[in-house]
């Protein structure tokens, strides 16, 4: 059985957060956007470091967020193409409407509430990876128009950090992945660059308490996208 990773008041407790993944849309959707999408709209995709993805156990993706061209950009970089796995994702609760909102639940998206995180959406999150799933949080927490990461929530880590002490075996890893464009906004012939770095193992990370371990492991984690954060060419 899991426990859930937080308790709140009844009412956020009664409100619960599911994702699944359709496979007849995977395969629908990847193979569109790889083969014409992309094409029609990149100039060029750069990808460095697809040796550093596990294929197996608990893995949070932890990409920098510059436009919502990440959304299809990670799963093509890090995703079923390449690692055998589907990830799921932690998307702005503002996007998850209408047709688009169908679309990105059927492909393994949530919803999270960016100005304050529900424990629906932290106890799905903390589910999935106990499970062994491929979960990706952007760990900036909104879009940025910058060339510069910005300071990370420890979110991510307070989750890994849980999941590693509920479930030692899933063995959690955060891969840090670093997303740039040629433009601040993207358009189409601009190119894109992708580097993922290696797996930051959380069980390294345990000892002290769990605050003083959430900072030093995002600490860790920023270093890491802050290292990459240049243009591939």
């Amino acid at each position: 059985m899991v426990t859930t990773f937080v308790q709140t008041n009844k009412t956020e407790q009664n409100q619960t957060v599911t994702s699944r993944i359709a496979p007849w849309l995977i395969r629908l959707v990847y193979p569109l956007a790889t083969r014409l999408i992309f094409p029609y709209f990149f100039k060029k995709i750069i990808i460095q470091g697809q040796e550093n993805i596990p294929k197996t156990g608990a893995v949070i993706i932890a990409p920098t967020h510059r436009s919502r061209w990440d959304a299809l950009i990670v799963p093509y970089a890090t995703g079923k193409l390449v690692s055998g796995r589907n990830p799921h994702f932690m998307v702005s609760a503002n996007e998850m409407k209408g047709i688009q909102g169908w679309f990105i639940e059927r492909l393994g998206g949530f919803p999270v509430n960016t100005e304050r995180v529900r424990v629906g959406t932290l106890n799905h999150s903390f589910e999935l990876l106990c499970q062994g799933e491929m979960v990706v949080i952007f760990p900036e927490g909104n879009i940025y128009r910058t060339n510069d990461v910005q300071p990370l929530k420890r979110g991510i880590a307070k989750i890994a950090l849980e999941v590693e002490m509920a479930k030692p075996e899933v063995e959690v890893k955060i891969l840090p992945v670093t997303i740039k464009y040629s433009e601040s906004i993207p358009q189409r012939g601009c190119s894109v660059s992708v580097q993922i770095g290696e797996g930051l193992t959380v069980k390294n990370y345990h000892g002290k308490s769990l605050r003083e371990s959430s900072f030093l492991l995002t600490a860790d984690l920023e270093k890491s996208l802050t290292k990459n954060n240049h243009f591939l060419s």
